[in-house]
């Protein structure tokens, strides 16, 4: 009877304490969900409840192969945007406990919503699908996708007619380009290759791998340094122009309540990076220091002329001056517009 009973004691105090232990994740649950819309900023706290506090011995967290035991949202640990990290609750019973979750960490400074105004149109070629886009003097220089049909070309601004162009393989599918002293860079989409070529010809000098951690190409430009590419996720690449498959350095990407990732075309213009959000009618201005999205374009009544499909959207961003030009995939227009 009396070692019944003691089992007896042993079984309700695994099962007591099997209940806190879910009582202690579920709560730690609970708080991540509410935090996930609201998410943090860099230097705030995370404020775990009580029932989570009180009865650990030592909380960490681990984000791929990092680990910290500082519950308070570090750049050195956690980027802008989302963060998939993995709480790691040691309890005063001994027991460890895991939790996935999702932290989002958002810019401080909302971002400006920037006027403009249209002051001039010009054609643009319906059949080209366009993927890197960018003016130097009156030259057009552009990079058109699609398999079989990819291509990097160039026209003056206000024509259509190519005055060179190189082809791609059948294989490739042209994404983003830009303009590096006298040549062109350009990215493929899935080829895990980009081209360099003359700027004068077009004619193909050599080719480049991409850095392991880029996954995919899709857009590109040069601030003078660097090459900063995109991949479609919320990060930017700044690779070594003199060897762009040696990556430098990254930024995530986020404003002050929401994640931009879907990253595509890119331009560099005094001192901003000028980001073209896919299947979207908005250009994200970002601080390359920090990623911070500072402002945004709304050219909805823009695209609205132009998009009658799913793939004929906005995609083409370049400056000439201070003023912009933006068009689209198969869009019969070229649009300069004004900042104001």
């Amino acid at each position: 009877m009396k070692k019944n009973i003691i089992v007896g004691l042993a079984v309700v105090l695994m099962l007591a304490s099997c209940n806190k232990d879910e009582k202690i994740l579920n709560t730690l649950n609970e708080y991540n969900n509410t935090m996930v819309e609201k998410g943090y900023h860099f230097g705030d706290k995370l404020e775990l409840p009580k029932e989570v506090t009180e009865n650990a011995e030592s909380i960490s967290i681990s984000f791929g192969d990092k680990e910290t035991s500082s519950l308070t949202v570090d750049p050195k640990f956690f980027t802008l945007g989302d963060n998939a990290v993995t709480f790691n609750i040691k309890t005063k019973g001994g027991k460890v406990l895991n939790q996935d979750a999702t932290i989002n960490v958002f810019a401080k400074n909302p971002e400006k919503n920037i006027a403009y105004q249209i002051i001039a149109e010009y054609p643009h070629d319906p059949k080209n699908f366009v993927q890197g886009f960018q003016i130097e003097g009156n030259t057009i220089y552009e990079s058109d996708g699609q398999n079989g049909s990819s291509q990097i070309l160039k026209y003056t601004l206000g024509t259509t007619t190519p005055l060179a162009s190189t082809k791609q393989a059948q294989e490739d599918f042209s994404e983003g380009s830009t303009i590096v002293g006298d040549k062109v860079y350009q990215l493929t989409w899935q080829s895990k290759k980009g081209y360099i070529y003359d700027k004068s010809s077009l004619k193909l000098l050599s080719e480049f791998a991409y850095p392991n951690v880029l996954g995919e190409g899709w857009g590109l430009t040069y601030d003078g340094k660097n090459l900063i590419a995109s991949d479609g996720s919320k990060l930017l690449y700044f690779l070594d122009a003199n060897n762009p498959s040696k990556l430098i350095k990254y930024v995530a990407v986020a404003g002050s309540s929401q994640i931009y990732d879907q990253l595509n075309e890119l331009e560099y213009h005094n001192g901003f990076i000028y980001a073209n959000v896919w299947q979207k009618p908005v250009v994200l201005k970002i601080n390359p220091a920090t990623g911070e999205v500072v402002g945004t374009f709304d050219f909805t009544d823009i695209a609205k002329q132009n998009t009658k499909g799913s793939d004929d959207v906005l995609n083409g961003i370049t400056f000439k001056g201070d003023n912009m030009l933006v068009t689209g995939k198969n869009w019969p227009k070229i649009y300069e517009v004004q900042i104001k």
